[in-house]
């Protein structure tokens, strides 16, 4: 949980407007593109299918691990209708290092079928067709629509909600509230930009157990900023 802030700021305090939330918002978002300029998704992608089916794999585990096993999968099934005839075992004997690969295994034909059938075996950019695809939830299609189409959307995973909660930006816990909350903050344009930056700051300085908080670039607008050997013990 965060500590109090040993700043006096508003934000911990309970009196910050709306228009000073969203001002805040939008200093941490400037700030965040000068500190990680190369933020971007890490997962290694060269299509939309690539990139659907990688962020299907991304579940429970990490890009790093999803990256070490997708260019085995892609070269073997390169398209919608591979997908669809595949046999589950030999799906899930490529994808088994990223855990729960039987589930995944099953998505992934049943996306490839889903495609097939109803898409013509490309990826729709919909996000209402998108989330009915197997596998495929309200993150997921943020992140296939906004980098593999370029359409705006703020994905919302465990770093955007640590950090989003963190910096007092919004107080829920629900993926699609939070989402909501930021979206309100952040021009329309910045919003996948967001979600990439908050991730890649999640990832390299503000830890789940232990967020380095003197080497942080947000610091005078976070409210839990708190640099205490310990603190976050």
């Amino acid at each position: 949980m965060p500590v109090t802030s040993s700043l006096p700021h508003s934000a911990a305090r309970g009196t910050e407007t709306d228009l000073g939330r969203t001002r805040r918002a939008r200093r941490i978002n400037r700030k965040l593109a000068e500190v990680h300029p190369d933020a971007h998704c890490e997962l290694d992608y060269t299509n939309p299918l690539e990139l659907t089916v990688a962020t299907v794999l991304s579940a429970q585990t990490t890009d790093v691990r999803v990256n070490q096993v997708t260019p085995e999968l892609f070269r073997r099934f390169p398209t919608a209708a591979d997908y669809a005839a595949a046999k589950s075992a030999d799906i899930e004997e490529i994808i088994r290092p990223t855990g729960f690969f039987r589930a995944k295994a099953r998505h992934l034909i049943g996306l490839g079928e889903a495609l097939v059938a109803r898409f013509d075996g490309q990826v729709p950019r919909a996000i209402e067709d998108l989330v009915t695809l197997p596998g495929v939830g309200r993150k997921t299609a943020l992140v296939v629509r906004g980098n593999a189409f370029g359409l705006p959307g703020l994905a919302v995973d465990t770093h955007v909600t640590r950090l989003a909660n963190r910096l007092m930006l919004t107080g829920e816990a629900d993926p699609l509230r939070i989402e909501q909350a930021l979206c309100a903050q952040i021009e329309k344009k910045e919003w996948t930009m967001f979600s990439h930056r908050l991730i890649f700051h999640g990832r390299r300085v503000c830890h789940a157990r232990r967020p380095e908080c003197d080497a942080c670039a947000i610091a005078k607008d976070c409210p839990s900023y708190n640099p205490a050997p310990g603190a976050w013990s």
